[in-house]
């Protein structure tokens, strides 16, 4: 019988919101779940046990409902378009039940092969790669992980797995070198090696990295920060008076909890893996209507506080209210996500969104991108975002050393400027060259 592997010679399975250590105790096959489901219902689908089940265990407490739900979703998985059954299973109450499950759908939402122990073990050679800039970092937030879950482990036990997970986190920035590692990135990434093992949790996480929180591995925070700036638009959207009160206070507050796709503050581990379902087999940006909704739910509780104390508000805000109706709040996201699509927000808030950013790239692109369109897409961000910081410097020099006689011509350099930086002049080392000419421009320009 195969089982969940902590690759430390026990077994760990979700069962009732927490990981269990199952040992010798008796849990349902999975060939015995499809039983139970093609008992309970007649139709194809659930006449025949999905390969897929044979020979797993799942978790000992499934319903016969549950077990239904299960072999659909596992039917699914073999299935030649499997995509938009395993959004619709992901997005329905309880998500994708357990996490035997979770290891055949993850895999797919995020498109990537499972690959074999073996074809793993050969790809051991990021351990001779250069050292990444972050790994420091990824050590002392690696030491802070495992706080909530799993429970009832020894430190030995723990020291495992943080040992593991520092290898997964440091395999994929030593090899994706140009991702920077945010704080909060060990939180998103435990949950993965929980779910999908040591052996299968790099591969994942590398197209996690690339393909769907791209924005937050960039050099810099504006990305980050561009996700948050659609909030009060959709809260314009749904409910102008609670927008009208928060308009005071930024939506800063939201950054800690959609940077890590909310593993940072949700204690429960049935609970963040569920989300983490949800979230899955939606667009990027599904994560901030989340976020919405959740304000959305709060807004008694907000009006009580007075619009003019924002930092009141700001710290309320910051904090996600506990306990959260998970499959309540599901719901009436994917209720508003229908209702009010990013296209249609106010203040023209999606048009602001760089086309490169994974709010954009994911919208309808679900399971088809592969590493290399990760890769593709970081590139023409990160020039991107050199354009936009160049040009903010030339803006910035041009105010400092403004001069009245030579406004018309620093307008025309300007526009000269802008025009080159679009048509790709940031390129192949070139921006060190432009720098040093800038500067002798505005030497110039100021000792005349």
């Amino acid at each position: 019988m195969e089982s969940l592997s902590n690759n430390d010679g026990g077994a760990y399975k979700k069962g009732n919101g927490s990981l269990i250590n199952h040992g010798g105790d008796y849990a349902p096959s999975a060939s015995a779940c499809a039983s139970t489901s093609a008992s309970a219902s007649t139709s194809a689908s659930s006449e025949r046990p999905s390969a897929a089940l044979q020979g797993r265990s799942l978790s000992g407490s499934l319903s016969p409902a549950e077990c239904t739900k299960v072999t659909s979703i596992l039917i699914a998985c073999e299935s030649s378009r499997p995509i938009h059954l395993l959004v619709a299973m992901a997005t329905s109450r309880a998500g994708f039940v357990d996490d035997e499950v979770r290891r055949l759908a993850w895999p797919i939402l995020l498109a990537h092969d499972v690959k074999t122990p073996t074809e793993t073990e050969a790809s051991q050679a990021w351990q001779d790669l250069p050292r990444h800039k972050d790994e420091d970092q990824v050590e002392l937030d690696v030491n802070r992980s495992f706080i909530y879950y799993p429970k009832n482990e020894s430190g030995e036990q723990l020291d495992r797995r943080k040992a593991q997970l520092s290898a997964v986190i440091i395999q994929v920035l030593r090899q994706y070198p140009m991702l920077s590692y945010f704080q909060g990135f060990h939180d998103i990434v435990q949950v993965f090696l929980l779910v999908l093992g040591v052996d299968h949790a790099a591969e994942a996480v590398s197209h996690l990295a690339l393909l769907r929180i791209r924005d937050f591995m960039l050099q810099s925070l504006a990305p980050s920060l561009a996700h948050l700036q659609l909030l009060p638009a959709i809260l314009s959207a749904v409910d102008p008076m609670l927008c009208q009160h928060l308009s005071q206070t930024q939506p800063f507050f939201a950054l800690a909890a959609t940077l890590t796709l909310y593993a940072h503050d949700i204690q429960e581990y049935g609970d963040i893996a569920r989300l983490f379902d949800f979230l899955l087999a939606h667009g990027a940006v599904v994560s901030v209507y989340f976020f919405a909704i959740i304000v959305l739910s709060r807004r008694e509780e907000l009006f009580e506080i007075p619009a003019e104390e924002p930092e009141m508000l700001h710290s309320v805000l910051s904090k996600l209210p506990k306990p959260l109706d998970l499959e309540a709040l599901i719901s009436k996201t994917m209720e508003v996500f229908t209702e009010h699509p990013p296209e249609k927000l106010p203040f023209g808030a999606w048009s602001k969104i760089s086309p490169f950013s994974v709010l954009k790239t994911t919208r309808e692109s679900i399971g088809m991108q592969n590493l290399q369109a990760g890769l593709d897409l970081f590139a023409m961000q990160a020039l991107q975002l050199r354009r936009a910081e160049l040009r903010a410097q030339i803006l910035a020099m041009l105010w400092k050393y403004r001069r009245p006689a030579t406004n018309f011509g620093l307008v025309v350099f300007v526009g000269v400027v802008s025009i080159w930086l679009r048509r790709g002049g940031m390129s192949n080392g070139i921006p060190g060259f432009v720098s040093r000419k800038l500067l002798d421009f505005f030497r110039l320009i100021r000792h005349n």
